[in-house]
């Protein structure tokens, strides 16, 4: 039998479906993996608190040597900092709308907050917000290495910290995210490449205008393995805390480091050659295709192959798998981070099903 169906049959009668299910001793082997790999390549580890939302798995991946977290908004950085975390980078070209600037001026009062900025109109917006208390705020200017998303030129870095700087700001540095590592197994190491080529462009680009950069901060748990570079001084992985069926494809993990699924149950089989879930897309989100399926049951080479909101199409492949009514099964998402924001708790156990908890999602709901 499946590890992931074994510790799901051990705690199933305490479980509502659907629910997600973590492996805390998996997880905390990849924390642990993971913080291994950035002290041999002399790295910080940022990890990313998106993917898991959660102050309890924070805690962890800090005590496992982690110098701090990243945030993808001013609402996540709110609840880890009123959880007692002092060390955090908001690694997004925030702009100041409404009372985000009176926000982050509080952030920035009690701890050492980091914002990324792209754009001058932003470093305007940003400076004007924090008034007085400029010189509190570091931002760390992002570049763009191939993704396409946000992210300045790397030569324009050094015109972007100048004014910064002229504003009061305090800039410390640049960071980057290779988002196109994920199209593909060897388009990996590619963006890795791309990475450390926008990034030394852009230090040389702060060195040029007489800035000095002490943080050289790099993503994501696709990449990381070749995000070695000298001239990277962090990394931000984020889905590596669960690992998911995406990165299993993408050989960024192995299915023995997922640590975290969706127990489903079968709610209907009239169908003779399909079984219904109850795993939709309020659980699962919409992340994937009709290539790859939108989930596959663990163990099984069974894959979700619709999605509504409440209801999970699944086809039965041939050979003995023939789940009845009522029979709750282990579903892996493709991707890990939408999955997490669908619920208020974690189910935590172990790959034993020996022991079971239940750990908020803190920052669920904080978008902005």
């Amino acid at each position: 039998m499946n590890r992931l169906q074994r510790a799901l049959d051990a705690i199933v009668e305490r479980v509502d479906t659907p629910a997600p299910i973590v492996l805390a001793d998996v997880m905390q082997d990849n924390i642990d993996r993971m913080q291994s790999f950035a002290a041999q390549h002399n790295l910080d580890v940022r990890p990313h608190v998106k993917t898991h939302k959660c102050v309890e798995i924070g805690r962890r991946q800090v005590d496992a040597g982690a110098i701090g977290i990243t945030a993808g908004n001013v609402g996540e950085a709110e609840v880890f900092a009123a959880a007692g975390f002092d060390d955090i980078f908001i690694a997004y070209p925030v702009w100041p709308t409404g009372r985000k600037g009176a926000r982050i001026r509080r952030l920035a009062e009690t701890t050492r907050l980091r914002l990324g900025v792209d754009n001058f109109a932003a470093i305007d917006a940003i400076a004007d917000a924090m008034e007085d208390d400029a010189g509190r705020l570091q931002v760390v200017v992002e570049v763009d290495c191939g993704a396409r998303r946000s992210g300045a030129p790397p030569d324009a870095a050094g015109d972007l910290a100048t004014l910064a700087r002229k504003r009061g700001l305090v800039p410390v540095g640049v960071f980057t995210y290779p988002g196109h590592g994920s199209a593909s197994p060897d388009a990996r190491k590619r963006a890795a490449h791309d990475q450390e080529a926008a990034l030394t462009a852009a230090v040389h680009s702060l060195n040029a205008a007489g800035i000095s950069t002490a943080v050289v901060s790099a993503g994501s748990t696709p990449t990381v393995e070749f995000s070695t570079s000298s001239v990277i001084t962090e990394i931000r992985p984020g889905e590596y805390v669960f690992n998911d069926l995406n990165n299993s494809r993408l050989g960024a993990c192995t299915e023995d480091q997922i640590a975290l699924f969706v127990a489903g149950a079968v709610v209907s089989d009239w169908v003779s050659d399909q079984r219904i879930l109850d795993v939709g897309t309020k659980a699962l989100s919409r992340e994937g295709n009709l290539e790859i399926g939108y989930g596959a049951v663990a163990g099984t080479s069974a894959v979700l192959s619709k999605l509504n909101e409440y209801h999970g199409f699944l086809p039965l492949p041939a050979g003995d798998f023939r789940p009845s009514v009522g029979t709750v099964i282990p579903v892996v998402p493709n991707h890990v981070c939408p999955v997490v924001i669908n619920f208020e708790e974690l189910i935590v156990t172990d790959s034993t099903g020996a022991s079971l908890q239940r750990w908020p999602v803190d920052a669920r709901g904080f978008l902005n």
